[in-house]
């Protein structure tokens, strides 16, 4: 059902009350937050498909052009590195070009014949240097983990990929999982105060209440509209497609979605929810802020590996209208992009005019690619989810 049919639950000002109480007030609250949260959600679901094809189609495509025209490149630098015209300062720069392009390349492409050239520009072995540099990552992450959990790994534990440390911290965090239910136990077979037991009955008794006032709107839903006791085929039709709106919003405990329901089978009107009684409505709160919090929590999930890939902070405020527009700006300058690479690589074939355009380069200064920490430590995908 589209939702702009559905019908709006909120509770009104009439003038026999004069205004609305604190739970009435919460309750609206609740539902437009609820309702905002889910048409944000819906947006969600139907960009992410239009996103991924958009990246598959387009983005992918032009992303295979500009790294064939890079290795173009890799190699036209290379054919020139021994030309008489370049001088020192000329082949530093070839060099440094060079290694940065094939290094990049490399890590997402592993192409011998550019290792090949990465090492014969860069003065070491990609290959030794990685299994280095892995290395250090793995001691580092042994640290970090015997620190968070106060143990000792031994020489024996390999950490160095991402796949082996999720394995490690799936392996750690159930046997702390099991230390806790353990001490839970111990805890549990401790006698209990007559305060602890009263908070406990208090507590259960609550959650009792919570699930039989949405149970108790679900049954009068069904009894209403169940079709098996519906004569008229078309009329029978209705109800079970609305049946199924039912059983779907009871299965998420969706107390919202079925009080839309109520108002669309004219099981209650604008009166009812006017006059929901004060402890009732306590209970409708509890049940509509869980339901809240879940949304929040079921687009945060969504939300988080496109922030990590746009570097942006978990609070960051991210649409999926953002999204679709950060995508466009990718694809028009990696079209840039390609564009000016072709014309470098033609304009290039001339080594007089690479020679020119190298006394306007700079090599930039800070860490090199030869700083292993930085070449090598991006190999832990930060879109990798333990």
């Amino acid at each position: 059902m589209n939702t702009s049919n559905r019908k709006i639950v909120s509770i009104g000002q009439t003038s026999e009350k004069g205004v609305l109480s604190k739970a009435q007030k919460q309750f609206n609250t609740l539902i437009k937050k609820i309702n905002a949260e889910k048409t944000r959600l819906l947006e969600w679901q139907q960009t992410i498909p239009q996103y991924h094809s958009k990246v598959a189609q387009d983005f992918d495509v032009l992303l295979a052009s500009y790294n064939a025209h890079r290795v173009e490149m890799v190699q036209a630098l290379d054919r020139a590195y021994d030309n008489k015209l370049f001088k020192k300062a000329d082949r530093l720069k070839i060099e440094h070009l060079i290694t940065e392009m094939t290094a990049d390349l490399i890590a997402g492409d592993d192409n011998e014949a550019l290792k090949a050239l990465h090492n014969k520009y860069s003065g070491y072995d990609f290959d030794a240097a990685k299994q280095e540099a892995d290395d250090m990552m793995g001691e580092a992450m042994k640290s970090m983990i015997q620190g968070m959990f106060g143990v000792d790994l031994g020489d024996d534990v390999d950490v160095s990929s991402p796949e082996k440390l999720a394995a490690m911290l799936k392996t750690l965090q159930d046997q702390e999982a099991e230390h806790q239910r353990q001490a839970e136990e111990k805890k549990t077979k401790r006698k209990k105060t007559a305060k602890q037991l009263e908070n406990e009955a208090r507590q259960q008794q609550e959650e009792q209440t919570i699930s039989q006032s949405i149970r108790e709107v679900f049954r009068k839903l069904t009894s209403a509209l169940h079709p098996d006791r519906e004569q008229d085929v078309a009329e029978r039709e209705r109800k079970t497609e609305i049946m199924q709106r039912v059983n779907a919003a009871y299965a998420k405990k969706d107390l919202l979605r079925l009080l839309e329901l109520q108002l669309e089978a004219e099981q209650i009107d604008q009166a009812h929810l006017n006059n929901i009684a004060e402890d009732r409505l306590k209970y409708f709160n509890k049940i509509l802020k869980e339901q809240l919090d879940e949304l929040q929590q079921e687009i945060l999930q969504i939300e988080y590996p496109f922030k990590l890939q746009l570097d942006l902070p978990p609070y960051a405020k991210l649409s999926p209208h953002y999204l679709l527009q950060q995508l466009a700006i990718d694809i028009r300058n990696m079209k840039h992009d390609i564009a000016q690479l072709r014309q470098d690589i033609q304009t290039f074939q001339e080594p007089s005019a690479l020679k020119a355009w190298l006394k306007g380069y700079k090599i930039p200064k800070g860490p090199r690619i030869e700083d292993l920490d930085d070449l090598f430590f991006d190999d832990f995908d930060p879109h990798y989810r333990f």
